[in-house]
Parts: structure tokens; sequence; C-alpha cells
């Protein structure tokens, strides 16, 4: 049991993984246009977008490097593949799966074109995870839930309020909110999002 618990990794990716996928049901054909907390992108896009970041992090998990791993993020102008709704939800499940093994967090990977620690590397996948899965929630008009922990993980990436974030980093300057702010409306405004953003607000 002890030996278990040193090498379990640090976090459960599945949670995050399954909320996300959870979503997909309800996302219709007029959906697919509709807005998203990430400014100029539809949700089309944000999908698409899903699909390749799930691929390059379960590569990175596994230390396959190459093409999925080497391109830089991106969101704008993203097509989303036909066929999204079977593949997506098993790209999530095998991404989660990758990052359930204590190997995908040790040593140095790539992600994004970026060389990280495998330890940052999942604790980026995972804020992937969390953030995108509130992107789709709140454009499709859905509630969204995080685990704690996933949520504290993700304010420790994201830079702190009054700091700007470093050059390159696809997130904009913390929204401030109350101290007391609930822990996913902390998060979410850390990563430059408005936590009451709705579609057509």
């Amino acid at each position: 049991m002890d030996n278990e618990t040193k090498t379990a990794p640090p976090q459960d990716l599945a949670p995050a993984a399954r909320q996300l996928a959870g979503l997909l049901d309800a996302v219709d054909g007029p959906l697919l246009s509709a807005p998203t907390p990430c400014p100029g992108v539809p949700v089309s896009a944000l999908l698409a977008h899903i699909g390749g970041l799930a691929v390059a992090f379960r590569d990175a998990a596994h230390k396959e490097l190459g093409a999925t791993t080497d391109t830089a993020p991106s969101v704008e102008g993203m097509v989303l593949a036909e066929g999204w709704r079977d593949t997506l939800p098993r790209a999530l499940d095998a991404m989660a799966t990758a990052w359930r093994s204590p190997e995908a967090w040790q040593g140095m990977t790539r992600a994004g074109s970026v060389d990280l620690p495998g330890q940052v590397a999942g604790m980026v996948a995972l804020n992937e995870l969390v953030l995108h899965g509130w992107d789709l929630a709140r454009a499709t008009g859905q509630p969204f839930r995080a685990e704690e922990a996933h949520l504290e993980s993700t304010l420790a990436l994201l830079a702190e309020p009054g700091d700007s974030p470093p050059a390159g980093s696809p997130f904009g300057p913390p929204v401030p909110v109350p101290d007391d702010a609930p822990l996913l409306d902390r998060a979410v405004a850390r990563s430059g999002r408005r936590p009451d953003w709705r579609p057509g607000g």
C-alpha cells in the first residue's frame, strides 16, 4: 500500500475528462456556431481544439514526441472533423488513461512545441480540461462542476492576480474577483475569463 501511494500520479485527470465528455451530448447543430468565453472562437472551433489537445497530451504522457506534440496550440480557425461525437470522447478517455501512469509525470516531455517536465505537462493537461470544460458548459448553457483539487491545481498554474501572463501565454490578464469568490470563479478569473460570462452578454 505504501509503495502504491508513493508512485500514484499527483492528479487523476479522468473526472475532468468525463465531465467534459458528458457535455458533448447537448451540443446540437445550432450550438456549434455559438460563441464561447474565448473571444472570436465558436463552439465548433473549441471542440476541434479540445480534440487536438487530447491527442497531443496523450502522446506527451507516453513520451511519443512528434507532429502532435510539436504543434503550437491554437484555437482560432480550427475545423471540427466529422465523426467528432465518437472520436472526441474516446480521445479524452485515452488522454486521461495515459496520465494515470506514474511514468507520464516523470522525466521530460513536450506539448504545444514546448519542452516541459512531465509533472508540469500533466498539470497543464488538467488545466486545459478544467478551463475548456467550463468554456463549453458556459457556451452551451450547461452546469459545470470540477473537483476542488483540480481547481486548486489550476489556480497554482496561472498568474497571480495583478501579474501579467508570461509572453506567449494563451491566457489573458487575471480578472479581478472578490477574495471570497467561489473557487471555480477564482480559477476561471485567473485564466483571464469573466466568471459571469454568458452568450450574448
